[in-house]
């Protein structure tokens, strides 16, 4: 073994997330432009749920996932009062910043088809009945 064991597997699991991305956001993504997808989305969906619901959620989260989720997350401004798709596509957009070639659209479908793989349903379910409507159909579509 080259490295320290825990820390190869957090980076491995890291990886396999990263690659489900590159795939879910179809021909030609990137791995860069899926870690600022996943960025993106973590945030803005964090953002979105109550605090006990983001913690429930980052519980399943890889270690270094979840390093990223709660990256800067300032729980006293959250959840943020975005009722409608375009307010959420917008959010992501905002924490794409001006990472090329991503449609926050498709970072956002991408990053959440990821999260229903690897989470269990029961914290999928819990997310989407924390979200509106409009949010909820974007991202269970």
């Amino acid at each position: 073994m080259s490295g320290f064991e825990p820390f190869e597997k957090a980076l491995h699991k890291a990886h396999v997330w990263l690659n489900d991305i590159v795939e879910e956001m179809g021909e030609g993504a990137t791995r860069q432009q899926a870690y600022a997808a996943m960025r993106a989305m973590l945030h803005a969906l964090r953002d979105r749920l109550n605090v006990d619901e983001a913690a429930q959620l980052a519980a399943q989260l890889p270690v270094l996932v979840r390093g990223i989720y709660f990256e800067g997350w300032d729980p006293s401004k959250t959840p943020l009062k975005i009722r409608h798709r375009d307010e959420f596509i917008e959010l992501v957009r905002e924490y794409l910043g001006k990472t090329d070639n991503v449609d926050p659209e498709v970072a956002a479908k991408a990053v959440f088809a990821v999260l229903r793989k690897h989470v269990t349903e029961g914290e999928i379910k819990d997310v989407l009945d924390e979200l509106p409507h409009e949010i909820r159909d974007l991202l269970a579509a």
